[in-house]
């Protein structure tokens, strides 16, 4: 099937082979029609299958064939929501490539910048917004933006929105939403709460499942060291002593780790940055425009702040921290061998995640190789639960002492510490 079989119009199939997009994904076929015909949409679809076309490419024909009044500012008639910085923007490019000589206008909104250059962008009018739950909410009460023209709706990432605690900024956003519009709902996952949030927006969705996620790309190699908890980092600089991995996506389980491997990487010499939500989107930004440039070879993220990198041919993912959870495994990895290209996946296994491999070997119904040639392998037996609430108390005592000397040092220092603290 190719592009020009979906009745799309030619300004936007101009655009997309500009690209040298030809072929559609099964997403993109399978949704396309169904948004054209105007259908309400529940899309089950994993990152890296094309589901931002699946629906920009729609929902812009909509826009070119029914286009604002000239005379008037332009008023938001289409509204996506996602969760994270890094995939708004991402899906802003996607509809400024496609839409490019259809003259509709987007522009996107999100936390931890200023606000100035977005409520100029508004002011001015867009006929697509783009926009994160927090800062969409927060402009709407500055009266910034109004949804009351909204006619197509899409709702992104939902089983993410959820993990990150959205649903109370979803549930008022959709309170301010006409009732008469056309919506879309994509999630990588479909638990019941997604498709109990799903009733709440949708009207008789047309349902489009394709590669479901416990599915990994065939054109992903999969590698597995097993190593203790120590020699993780070692490891990690045995495997990079690889002149071929030359850009490496490397996944963290929390924001502190991440700073932490970026810290040992830097202190080999090793060009790297790291990108979570604690850093600002300037920085963000930055690093991941290096890490795309070639200018920084790993480039260290959380899963959160991972959303919506899209990078043309990555070819490595490194797993340094096991992800509890089999489904994220898959979006991780997710990350490489796109558009039918290869890529390679290295998971970094300490003994307390052994029983995380065997879960995501369960879920994707596959073993992944394990590779041999380790100079750092696991000797270390994963803790028993007695052990485990040692270790937890032990912890527990160590933070206590190093806030009860620190505030001992501080209030012998500072005669305000007393009430300052009160």
């Amino acid at each position: 099937m190719k592009f020009e079989d979906l009745k799309i119009i030619p300004s936007i199939l101009k655009a997309l082979r500009d690209e040298n997009y030809t072929e559609p994904t099964s997403i993109q076929a399978k949704s396309i029609p169904l948004i054209l015909n105007r259908e309400d949409v529940l899309g089950s679809a994993q990152t890296g299958t094309g589901k931002t076309a699946a629906f920009a490419i729609p929902i812009l024909q909509h826009l070119f064939n029914d286009p604002q009044n000239p005379q008037g500012k332009r008023k938001i008639l289409s509204l996506v929501v996602t969760p994270t910085r890094e995939l708004a923007i991402q899906i802003g490019e996607s509809f400024s490539i496609y839409g490019k000589y259809t003259h509709v206008k987007n522009t996107v909104v999100f936390g931890g910048v200023t606000q100035g250059s977005q409520t100029n962008a508004l002011w001015q009018g867009v006929d697509v917004l783009v926009a994160t739950p927090g800062r969409l909410l927060d402009l709407m009460d500055q009266g910034f933006i109004s949804l009351q023209d909204v006619k197509y709706f899409v709702l992104d990432e939902a089983d993410r929105m959820l993990d990150m605690g959205f649903i109370h900024d979803i549930r008022k956003i959709l309170a301010k939403l006409p009732k008469e519009r056309q919506s879309l709902f994509f999630s990588a996952t479909m638990p019941q709460n997604i498709l109990n949030l799903s009733q709440q927006i949708l009207i008789n969705p047309k349902k489009v499942a394709v590669d479901p996620a416990f599915s990994t790309a065939e054109t992903i190699q999969q590698y597995l060291y097993t190593t203790n908890r120590d020699t993780k980092k070692d490891l990690l600089l045995h495997i990079l002593k690889d002149s071929d991995l030359k850009q490496v996506l490397l996944f963290s389980r929390t924001k502190h780790g991440a700073d932490r491997i970026t810290s040992n990487l830097r202190k080999k010499k090793i060009e790297c940055a790291a990108i979570h939500g604690d850093k600002s989107q300037n920085q963000r930004q930055k690093a991941l425009q290096e890490f795309k440039d070639g200018k920084i070879r790993v480039l260290v993220a959380t899963d959160i702040a991972a959303r919506g990198i899209d990078i043309d041919k990555l070819r490595y993912v490194v797993n340094y921290d096991i992800p509890n959870e089999s489904e994220t495994y898959v979006h991780r990895i997710g990350r490489c061998g796109r558009a039918r290209e290869e890529g390679i996946s290295i998971s970094i296994c300490e003994p307390e995640e052994n029983l995380y491999i065997r879960d995501i070997e369960k879920l994707i119904k596959q073993k992944i190789q394990i590779v041999n040639d380790n100079p750092f392998p696991q000797t270390d037996k994963p803790m028993n639960a007695a052990e485990k609430k040692e270790r937890e108390k032990e912890k527990e005592k160590q933070k206590q002492a190093f806030f009860a000397n620190r505030n001992k040092k501080n209030g012998s220092q500072n005669p305000n510490f007393r009430r300052n603290k009160r």
